[in-house]
């Protein structure tokens, strides 16, 4: 069957995307899927075994250009696609397979798609609580889910693919030789620092890991530079050496194989923390005002600290520097035990034991 879906437009969601594409193959494994979604997004779908080919969307996030939309949508009617899903609520997502006149066009109802959509689901958010059960739900007839408790277990997780060839290459390219065990800093988040634990916390961290042996390599894009140099300056110049800033210097495809090459990964709420995750890299994750409850990392080697609860809409932190004072109270020690038990049961894990 050949299946087009009309992906997210985020590096979390289109990573909890593929969870929808590995329940597909595994009702039918010899569905055909292509994924419609920005450009960048290409690096992600590549390393997915489940996908065929990744399809640009070439309109910006948040414009209607419905001409647009026709065109891509009547050139893609040669495909013969028979069924659509379309993953983002919005009613212009919808529009492309729509007139692309595929058969079967699946999603939840969202935004006004009564028409667009043929095969619509109307969500039960306490019925579906993550996000992650609403897009496998997708993958199964509508009268057969009615609930997260109706889906098989366990959920199809995402997972990427990368080899140890492409580790040793572009391990090499940024100069780290392996002489010291790596582990991964993500400092940045899509909205500010409200949701960043503060750099001077990173910094101890840094240093506690360095004393112990490792290299530490901050991940981010460019607007998340800065973040990683101060973490850099909070830290002696003894240790500044160990620790390696490349966001905003890596292609999004060379993070991922970085980060594939860490023993572990500490990190805020943010898109990479699901790469991390589809990694299945031990991981610890640092929650403030946003919650874990709808998008926690996926993955059995994850450990979520956060010291609050409930769902928090701030996008400006109520201390200095703009840090959220839940995420100012997670201490470096507590990270770092945590990270500690779970290198541990890596290494028995390895060892067989």
């Amino acid at each position: 069957m050949k299946t087009l879906v009309i992906g997210p437009s985020w590096v979390g969601d289109m990573m909890m995307s593929q969870s929808l594409y590995r329940t597909i193959k595994a009702n039918n494994p010899h569905a055909e899927i292509d994924v419609m979604a920005p450009a960048w997004c290409r690096p992600l779908l590549d390393r997915m075994p489940e996908v065929n080919q990744a399809l640009a969307m070439p309109l910006g996030h948040g414009a209607l250009e419905l001409g647009e939309r026709r065109r891509l949508g009547i050139a893609l009617r040669k495909e013969a696609y028979q069924q659509a899903f379309v993953l983002p609520n919005s009613f212009k997502s919808a529009l492309v397979p729509f007139f692309a006149s595929i058969p079967k066009r699946t999603g939840w109802r969202g935004e006004m798609r009564f028409g667009l959509l043929n095969d619509i689901r109307k969500l039960d958010k306490d019925a579906f609580p993550l996000m992650v059960q609403r897009y496998a739900a997708l993958g199964y007839e509508a009268l057969k889910i009615n609930s997260a408790n109706d889906l098989p277990k366990p959920i199809l997780w995402p997972r990427l693919a990368v080899n140890q060839t492409e580790i040793t290459a572009v391990s090499a390219s940024f100069a780290l030789t392996g002489e010291r065990p790596i582990v991964g800093f993500c400092p940045g988040a899509e909205f500010g620092p409200a949701k960043r634990w503060p750099h001077y916390h990173y910094a101890t961290l840094a240093s506690m890991l360095i004393e112990a042996g490792y290299q530490i390599v901050l991940f981010g894009s460019a607007k998340d530079h800065a973040a990683g140099e101060d973490i850099r300056q909070a830290l002696s110049p003894a240790a500044v050496d160990f620790c390696l800033n490349i966001a905003g210097k890596t292609s999004l495809d060379q993070a991922v194989v970085l980060i594939a090459a860490c023993q572990a990964i500490v990190t805020n709420d943010s898109g990479l923390m699901h790469v991390a995750a589809a990694l299945n890299k031990p991981l610890v994750a640092l929650y403030g005002p946003s919650s874990p409850d709808f998008t926690p990392p996926l993955s059995e080697q994850a450990r979520v600290i956060r010291l609050i609860t409930g769902y928090h809409k701030v996008r400006k932190g109520d201390a200095a520097e703009g840090y959220h004072q839940s995420l100012i109270d997670i201490q470096p020690t507590q990270v770092f035990s945590e990270l500690q038990q779970l290198l541990a049961a890596k290494k028995e894990l390895e060892c067989g034991f």
